[in-house]
């Protein structure tokens, strides 16, 4: 008689999930997060409409610290309620994007922020109602959940499309990965959406100051005249207005490695617009200034006196429009700018000529005028704004 076969043993379970090691950042935003959810539970538990205080991110709700140097966010809010038919949505949308923060975190993973949007899109069962119309609904309300936890996105393992580049004197780690900036040909180093200490590391650095140029095009200029290596430096760009990775980059080489920041930038209200946001903050995301704005950086182009100074002629001249103007005025009054003769004393020259100008204007006194006789003349001479 044949011996029965013994039953196959099924085979252990397995946890599907791989254990991810958290950051120090990442449980304390874990713990941000879960609170949030636990309000809800809270206020239902006490059978009490559940509702969050928003901090207002509006021109009124900030103010200018002078002893920082840098621009807060006020104590204002504005509250969002569950049970407020104007309110559900949003209320829904904001605990909808915490949820999908938690899950990116859970697994050790970072997504865009147009890949949340689409993490968390769908239709409403029994309805026809979408969660998210468009993007341009889940921006906003990840940056409310950022000022109401008092986390950074990128805490939140979320990233926006990079924008910027480095070349220079400086060693640094990504992701594991040692990254010598000074060894990145014509292309540089493409400086990420996340920088905080966690992803990227500074190994060593034998830079002396970093130069922060506008825009791409100029950047270029500089590399391939190997500006950085003549001077020592750490060059960067932002592809006109810089994104938050660059200026936390910005603020990391300035606060970690006391490196200077100079910044080459248009002779226009954009460009003093981009060199404030760069100094003091921005008034949509004041609440993360403390950790972007650099406040000791100088604006060493261009100016308002080059036209004469550097014998530019009439060609190059961009005419002002009635928004340059308007813009220009509005500036001068920011508190940060209002009492400083110097900046004053700017951008009534710019208002005066009638005429803008972009650093690519000095390219008619030779292709390489700016990285071999402008910028070097004003650092030598510590001709800047402050």
């Amino acid at each position: 008689m044949a011996k029965k076969k013994a039953p196959k043993k099924a085979a252990p379970k397995t946890d599907s999930k791989a254990k991810v090691d958290l950051s120090k950042k990442d449980v304390h935003t874990l713990k941000q997060l879960v609170g949030l959810a636990d309000s809800v539970v809270s206020a239902a538990g006490r059978v009490r409409d559940p509702k969050m205080d928003i901090p207002t991110r509006s021109l009124s709700n900030v103010r200018y610290n002078k002893s920082q140097r840098i621009i807060e966010m006020g104590k204002n809010t504005t509250g969002r309620q569950l049970f407020n038919l104007n309110q559900a949505k949003s209320y829904m949308q904001t605990m909808l994007v915490g949820s999908g923060c938690k899950k990116l975190i859970d697994e050790g993973k970072s997504t865009s922020i147009r890949g949340l949007y689409y993490l968390l899109k769908h239709t409403i069962a029994g309805t026809k109602e979408e969660t998210f119309a468009d993007q341009a609904e889940s921006d906003p309300i990840i940056e409310d959940v950022e000022v109401l936890l008092n986390v950074l996105r990128e805490e939140l393992h979320l990233y926006a499309q990079k924008k910027g580049d480095m070349v220079g004197n400086i060693v640094l780690r990504d992701k594991g990965d040692e990254i010598d900036c000074s060894r990145m040909g014509s292309g540089g180093y493409g400086i990420p959406s996340i920088v905080e200490p966690e992803t990227i590391e500074f190994i060593k650095c034998d830079a002396k100051f970093v130069l922060h140029v506008e825009k791409g095009t100029v950047w270029q200029r500089f590399n391939e005249d190997k500006f950085w290596k003549k001077h020592n430096c750490i060059l960067t760009h932002g592809g006109g207005q810089p994104s938050r990775g660059v200026r936390r980059l910005l603020s990391r080489l300035n606060t970690e490695l006391n490196l200077p920041i100079y910044c080459v930038l248009d002779n226009d209200p954009w460009g003093y617009y981009i060199y404030s946001v760069i100094k003091q903050g921005s008034i949509n995301l004041a609440y993360e200034s403390k950790r972007m704005a650099v406040p000791d950086a100088k604006f060493i182009g261009l100016r308002s006196i080059d036209y004469e100074r550097c014998n530019l002629s009439p060609s190059v001249q961009i005419a002002l429009n009635d928004s340059d103007r308007k813009r220009a005025k509005q500036i001068a009054s920011y508190p940060w700018f209002e009492h400083k003769k110097m900046w004053q004393k700017e951008i009534q020259k710019m208002l005066e000529n009638g005429f803008k100008l972009e650093v690519e204007a000095l390219i008619s006194q030779g292709v390489s005028y700016v990285t071999e006789e402008y910028v070097p003349a004003r650092l030598a001479e510590r001709s800047w704004l402050d």
